[in-house]
C-alpha cells in the first residue's frame, strides 16, 4: 500500500496518521545521533504503548484544545478500594478505549493533568503564547535540499506569522525542574535544541522564512506545578541546527549503503572535566 506524498504545512492531521508517517522526525534524528543502529531498530520492531508518555499527552489536548481527550476508569473497572482492577475485563476496556483514540488515566493523574494545564493557562506569559492567531499541532512537511532527506515536524502552536511579535510554542511537561539552570541541562539531555532547529528548518525550507522563533512552556509534573518560559540561547540554536545537519547526513549516507552502525570504539576514555575540576580541587 503506497503513502501519500505530502509536503507544505497541513493543519488537522490525525496525530496518529503524524507519527505512522515515513519522514524523519526530530525524535528519530535524535536516535540516530545516539546511533544509526538504534534509530533502525527502532523503526524495524514497533514499540508497545507507554503510560509514562500519557500524562504529557493528556496535559497538551487539555491545554491546546485538541488531540487525545483523557478519561477516567469507570467504576465497573475499580477495586473497592478504589484501585484499577487487574482483571482481563479491564485491560481489554482499555485497550478499546486506546484504540478509539482516547486517553485512561486514573484519578490522581486525571486531577495531575487538571493542574497542570490550570497552572499554564494561569502564567500570563504562557497564555498569552497560546491566545495568538494562530494553529494547534500544525504538521510540517519538508525535503532537505542537501541531502534528500524527507523531513517532518509538529509544532505544539504555530502562530499566524502576520500578527505582531510571533512565536512558534512547544509545551514540555517535566518530572524535574522548570528553573532556567535546571532546564537547561534537560535540554541538553533530551536534544529539545535539536527539536528546537529541526522544526524551524523544516518550517523554512516550505515557506522561504527562515526566522522565526521558539519558546519553550515548560511545566512541572510535581503540585504546585511550576511554570516556566524559555527561549533557547543563539548557541544552543547554533548547536541544534549543527547536530540536526549530522543526524541528516548520517542518515542518507546509511539509506545508501543499507548499514545501521552502533556505537564507536576504540579510542581511549578521557575524564569528563567534572572529575578533573573535582581532583583539581582537592590537590
Amino acid at each position: 500500500m503506497s503513502i501519500k506524498e505530502l509536503t507544505g504545512i497541513i493543519n488537522d492531521l490525525p496525530e496518529h496518521e503524524y507519527h505512522a508517517r515515513p519522514e524523519l522526525s526530530s525524535t528519530q534524528a535524535r536516535q540516530i545521533l545516539d546511533s544509526p543502529a538504534r534509530y533502525h531498530y527502532a523503526k524495524t520492531h514497533p514499540q508497545p504503548h507507554k503510560d509514562a508518555f500519557d500524562l504529557g499527552t493528556a496535559t497538551h489536548s487539555k491545554v491546546l484544545g485538541v488531540g487525545a481527550q483523557a478519561i477516567g476508569y469507570p467504576d465497573e473497572h475499580l477495586t473497592p478500594s478504589g484501585s484499577v482492577s487487574t482483571k482481563a475485563a479491564t485491560v481489554e476496556w482499555v485497550a478499546e478505549q486506546r484504540a478509539n483514540g482516547l486517553i485512561v488515566l486514573d484519578a490522581a493523574k486525571l486531577r495531575q493533568v487538571d493542574g497542570m494545564a490550570e497552572a499554564v493557562l494561569a502564567y500570563p506569559e504562557a497564555r498569552s503564547l497560546f491566545e495568538q492567531s494562530g494553529q494547534a499541532e500544525a504538521s510540517v512537511f519538508a525535503t532537505d535540499p542537501v541531502t534528500g532527506v524527507e523531513m517532518r515536524a509538529r509544532f505544539d502552536y504555530l502562530p499566524d506569522f502576520t500578527v505582531t511579535d510571533p512565536w512558534c510554542v512547544d509545551l514540555k511537561t517535566t518530572g524535574k525542574s522548570a528553573a532556567p539552570r535546571e532546564f537547561e541541562k534537560t535540554v541538553a539531555n533530551f536534544g529539545y535544541d535539536v527539536q528546537q532547529e529541526w522544526y524551524l528548518e523544516a518550517y523554512g525550507i516550505v515557506t522561504g522564512e527562515f526566522n522565526p522563533r521558539m519558546k519553550f512552556v515548560v511545566v512541572e509534573t510535581a503540585a504546585p506545578h511550576l511554570v516556566a518560559v524559555h527561549e533557547l540561547s543563539e548557541q544552543f540554536a547554533e548547536l541544534g541546527a549543527s547536530k540536526g545537519k549530522r543526524a541528516r547526513a548520517t542518515y542518507a549516507e546509511c539509506m545508501r549503503t543499507g548499514r545501521w552502525p552502533g556505537y564507536k570504539s576504540g579510542d581511549p576514555l578521557q575524564p569528563p572535566m567534572w572529575a578533573v575540576y573535582a581532583e583539581e580541587e582537592l590537590t
